[in-house]
């Protein structure tokens, strides 16, 4: 892809507006539980400081649905920008505005404002030319940087990038780009995909597509009960997408004609519900009880998912084997993760589940790399094109 690195544009006492994913978690309170989005943004930022642009940062905040919500403000990233840069980042209250803009002018080279959350208004969304010819007075230049924001067509992702003639991405989204496309485009052989999750309907278009390039695919969480129904299993309580059984029988022959290793679950942890862990036990996939659902994998899985993670050069996880969050139901999760840990292969981790679940193994610094994208991560899975990314191209 044809895009500029921000190291390849003209900063110097330029008005670089720069689109983040601050998207953190708050507390009651208003204090950010985890700032590991804003951390990932520090070295784009320093690096645009130390060759004295004027920086007007920006990013959206939960789902305000075009309301201005007080509890969904940018004012706590701000706060925490501040002490973690050791420099005053001054809060804007709105992003757009003949104020906003006064602000954005008087800006001296090296100085750093954060607009309030884009998405209190309510055109962003809709990628609205007039909200993004707004923003657009605020920039000289145009600097990318929220990957997990990529597969959205909005006005601070991709409508103010078709009016800004220098952009490009920042160091965050030139690493998320440069290591799926190692992992999914130019992976070392075999290439092994991990999916998991509840619903095979949430994962359709990433099986057909990546059917096309994995060696082995190995089927866990929820999702592996349709695929068992599909194969004629007796699966008790388990959740099943009834109406993705046909579809799931589709994606089995697809991956046989493509010679692709589709493994699913031999053995897994049932109990009668989510909330019964006591009761848990493992069970064969032709033994489950017709008062039992199936909850995680079983030993026999993780041995047998272990051996072709072992045999990886490259792996792709995306989705828990169960509900790891209750501690009957979280052992397949963190035998998975500790597999991809001890693997020598180069791996990728995406989805926030995945994510805390590498955490919760405590292995996700012996990850090759973990994406921060959610949906954008899902998205170049599939094999499309992010219209965040597509706006960037030169």
């Amino acid at each position: 892809m044809a895009v500029k690195s921000i190291t390849q544009l003209d900063l110097y006492n330029k008005r670089v507006l720069f689109r983040f994913d601050f998207n953190v978690p708050l507390d009651a309170e208003g204090v950010i539980k985890d700032d590991t989005r804003i951390q990932r943004a520090l070295p784009t930022i320093q690096y645009a400081i130390d060759k004295g642009a004027r920086l007007v940062l920006c990013s959206h905040l939960g789902r305000p649905k075009g309301e201005k919500k007080p509890e969904l403000s940018l004012m706590p990233v701000a706060k925490k920008l501040s002490e973690l840069l050791g420099r005053e980042v001054k809060f804007l209250n709105d992003c757009v505005g003949p104020d906003v803009e006064a602000a954005v002018d008087a800006l001296k080279s090296g100085e750093v404002v954060l607009l309030e959350n884009v998405r209190f208004h309510p055109e962003e969304t809709k990628n609205e030319p007039g909200f993004s010819a707004q923003l657009g007075r605020l920039a000289d230049v145009y600097v990318n940087d929220a990957f997990g924001t990529a597969h959205r067509s909005h006005c601070s992702t991709v409508g103010i990038a078709e009016l800004v003639s220098q952009k490009g991405a920042g160091f965050l989204m030139k690493e998320e780009l440069e290591n799926l496309q190692k992992a999914l485009l130019d992976p070392k052989k075999p290439l092994v995909g991990i999916i998991g999750g509840a619903k095979v309907s949430d994962k359709i278009s990433v099986l057909q597509n990546i059917l096309e390039k994995m060696d082995a695919v190995l089927i866990g969480g929820g999702m592996a009960n349709t695929f068992l129904k599909a194969m004629g299993k007796e699966i008790g309580l388990s959740l099943v997408e009834s109406d993705m059984i046909d579809t799931a029988q589709e994606i089995m022959n697809l991956a046989r004609e493509r010679k692709c290793g589709f493994f699913l679950p031999e053995d897994v942890v049932v109990a009668s519900g989510i909330d019964a862990g006591q009761e848990a036990r493992v069970a064969s996939i032709d033994e489950i009880h017709a008062n039992e659902m199936a909850l995680d994998i079983g030993p026999v899985t993780v041995k047998k998912f272990s051996l072709e993670i072992e045999k990886a050069g490259t792996i792709v996880w995306n989705g828990p084997m169960g509900v790891f969050e209750k501690e009957a139901f979280k052992k397949g999760t963190m035998e998975i993760a500790l597999a991809i840990a001890n693997s020598k292969a180069f791996s990728v981790i995406g989805g926030g589940d995945s994510v805390r679940a590498a955490k919760q193994a405590g292995v996700s610094d012996k990850v090759s790399y973990i994406s921060t994208g959610g949906g954008a991560f899902m998205e170049f899975m599939e094999g499309k094109i992010l219209p965040g990314v597509a706006a960037l191209e030169s």
